[in-house]
């Protein structure tokens, strides 16, 4: 395990004084000080290579530390103590979407018990804060899909109701011709539940035939989500004429610990059987998708499936790879990404373990 001591700064005398005892504990990613508590968002460091980011709450006191989202499982984001310091609300990946939770800080009161504040049911909060007195704070976020590009609103804890403050691009955004993203499901061949979002192109009509361009996310931990994406915009990529599909597959993050464990052993194998399944369940749900005209590609991790694809399917008519390894042995050797790969792997590659040349 990495190990790190906990110090604390006063800001009066700008002295730097130990927690009492000291107290140790792994590798925390962040942290934040509400007067009578600590809380840090912490990952554990083991033989997995993804681990949930949970949320603790120390107490400077005598050193315990309680986790406060033990049961829950999504991994924290960014988070914010509340102004009166009795619940601490935070972002995680759920589904397709980042959502705003919040968790009380006192564990044997409602401590432990995560909920959703309100009910996100289409896009992303990427960013949220609460401040202010006590009686009366002020809770903003940025909020954004695929179709409305990020902006300001205020959130009504009590609701979870959005109320928009900035409308930069909300003309320019009504003037595109672009629908939101549809969504389906489907159960994998492991009996796995896998998530999959579609985007139409412009002037769409249902009565006629696209191709289908499969877009494969990177990683493998992310997900899609529906947000607004700059690098690589769904509607961007539709706008030619093309349905656009993208699939959660095995190892993406947002739908459980174990979800994104299981890539761990199975790199490509089964990640690339879903999204070949994926294919199949699109053709069968939307008669809009041509079959005899599709296409896949993806950058990194997208770019290793999109590579074993290429050598695995004769499905595709073209594909894009973008940074994508063509052999896990040579990139093991010169990335400077190692010990997860031999994690992934078993071993390393002078083992001579079935997985390096089977994937």
């Amino acid at each position: 395990d990495v190990v790190q001591t906990l110090w604390m700064l006063d800001p009066a005398s700008g002295s730097v004084l130990p927690v009492p005892q000291p107290l140790s504990f792994s590798d925390p990613r962040s942290d934040g000080a509400a007067g009578w508590a600590i809380f840090a968002k912490v990952e554990p460091q083991n033989d997995r290579t993804y681990n949930l980011s949970r949320l603790w709450r120390v107490s400077p006191e005598d050193g315990t530390v309680r986790t406060l989202t033990q049961g829950f499982d999504r991994s924290v984001g960014s988070y914010t103590v509340a102004p009166d310091g009795k619940r601490v609300f935070f972002l995680a990946e759920d589904a397709g979407r980042q959502k705003l939770y919040s968790v009380a800080t006192e564990v044997g009161t409602a401590g432990g018990a995560v909920k959703e504040v309100g009910a996100l049911t289409s896009g992303v909060y990427s960013t949220f804060h609460e401040a202010g007195p006590p009686a009366a704070p002020v809770a903003v976020a940025v909020w954004e899909s695929a179709v409305n590009p990020p902006e300001l609103v205020r959130i009504d804890l009590a609701t979870g109701k959005a109320m928009p403050l900035t409308r930069f691009n909300t003309e320019r955004a009504a003037s595109i011709d672009w629908q939101p993203v549809k969504e389906f499901t489907f159960t994998s061949a492991k009996g796995r539940s896998i998530h999959n979002l579609v985007v139409l192109p412009p002037a769409f009509d249902p009565a006629k035939k696209y191709p289908l361009f499969v877009v494969i996310h990177g990683g493998p931990a992310s997900q899609w989500m529906d947000q607004f994406v700059i690098r690589w915009n769904y509607h961007l990529l539709a706008s030619p004429g093309y349905v656009v599909l993208l699939t959660n597959f095995t190892g993406s993050t947002g739908f459980g610990e174990a979800f994104a464990q299981a890539i761990q052993g199975d790199p490509l194998d089964t990640p690339g059987q879903e999204i070949l399944q994926a294919v199949d369940e699109a053709l069968a749900r939307y008669p809009f998708i041509d079959g005899s005209r599709m296409a896949a590609g993806g950058a990194s991790y997208g770019g290793h499936l999109t590579n074993w694809l290429a050598v695995t399917t004769t499905r595709f008519k073209a594909l894009v790879s973008h940074a994508g390894l063509y052999d896990q042995v040579s990139q093991w050797t010169t990335s400077d990404i190692t010990w997860p790969r031999e994690v992934t792997m078993g071993g390393p590659a002078w083992e001579t373990l079935p997985l390096w040349q089977t994937q």
